[in-house]
């Protein structure tokens, strides 16, 4: 008598048919094209809410706020809301949540955090000083004004350095600004004297990289401070032989606003350029800073501005190689070119 078995074991199971269960699925998945037809499509719908989530998180902007040194960090402790007590465990994991924002695909900028315009901000603002959401409330409103350094995954010491640099520089910026700003209208026309005078300083700087010529120009303007602290700006410019200038916006607007404050400084400002030519020789110029104006320098002012510290006064060695010359004639400016001049 015969009998159908049906027996399950590690070489598949068996059904009536006698052919594998596998085979017969494949059986039925030919007798039903449309469903390959739903598989393909299914393999096309857009990402999930956890893809689209993460895009979304890839461009949302992120703004840390750092301690830049430990004085600053000393000054937070007395908060007891703030969770560290040791500088270096604060940096180390500082360090490691830059890291980790950066590794996700996250833009990151890191900002200044001053523990006294912290407090000056939270008494404006009546919020009490004293919690993680004051904290980041004011972290993001300095964000738009304050100093910010975009985060590269560079080292967390050259990220210290290049924040304070660049808080050094909007200090600058605001002084030189408050400088301008006081004076009023421009006397020669009735724009501000602050947009008058930037502009002629923007075309005096146009006009010293023209006489200058193709090469690598890093110009420092200092200017004494009625308080004793002089305002220092520097930027750095190349010019192309086909007269294309590559500069960084922001230096130039720092050293254009400080050139600019020299038009109505007490005493005269200062203007040095050292420009390295195409074959690597190393040039310094120099021009005092007028109300009506820069004057070249002659060879031995520039060697002497040039080799002293315009911060202390004190001499430094010349470098060897570098040649000093006597501040470069400037063009005349063509008509017109002069803006603000009646």
């Amino acid at each position: 008598m015969s009998r159908t078995s049906s027996t399950d074991s590690s070489s598949g199971r068996r059904g009536s048919t006698g052919k594998p269960t596998g085979a017969r699925r494949a059986d039925h998945a030919r007798k039903r094209p449309g469903r390959g037809k739903a598989a393909r499509q299914s393999d096309r719908r857009p990402p999930g809410r956890t893809a689209y989530r993460r895009a979304l998180r890839r461009e949302a902007p992120t703004v840390v706020g750092l301690l830049l040194d430990d004085h600053d960090f000393a000054a937070m402790t007395d908060y007891p809301s703030f969770p560290f007590r040791d500088y270096g465990l604060y940096l180390h994991h500082l360090d490691g949540l830059l890291r980790s924002l950066y590794a996700q695909g996250t833009s990151v900028a890191v900002t200044l955090f001053d523990p006294d315009r912290y407090a000056d901000h939270c008494a404006d603002t009546r919020r009490p000083p004293d919690t993680p959401a004051s904290r980041v409330q004011y972290t993001a409103a300095v964000s738009t004004t304050g100093p910010a350094v975009p985060y590269t995954r560079q080292p967390l010491a050259l990220l210290r350095v290049q924040l304070a640099r660049e808080a050094d520089r909007r200090a600058v910026w605001d002084r030189a600004g408050d400088i301008l700003t006081a004076v009023g209208q421009c006397p020669d026309c009735e724009e501000p004297f602050a947009h008058c005078a930037f502009d002629l300083a923007s075309h005096t700087l146009l006009r010293i990289v023209e006489a200058a010529g193709p090469g690598a120009h890093h110009f420092v303007c200092s200017l004494p401070g009625d308080d004793g602290d002089p305002l220092l700006a520097a930027a750095h410019i190349t010019a192309d032989p086909d007269g294309e200038l590559h500069v960084s916006d922001t230096e130039a607007l720092v050293l254009c606003t400080v050139m600019a404050a020299a038009r109505v400084a007490t005493r005269p400002g200062g203007l040095v350029l050292r420009t390295t030519d195409s074959t690597g020789s190393d040039t310094v110029y120099g021009w005092s800073l007028h109300p009506d104006g820069p004057r070249p320098l002659t060879e031995a002012e520039v060697f002497n501005a040039y080799c002293t510290d315009p911060e202390t006064g004190d001499p430094v060695p010349p470098e060897g190689g570098v040649r000093y010359r006597a501040g470069l004639p400037l063009p005349p400016p063509l008509p017109g070119d002069e803006p603000g001049r009646g």
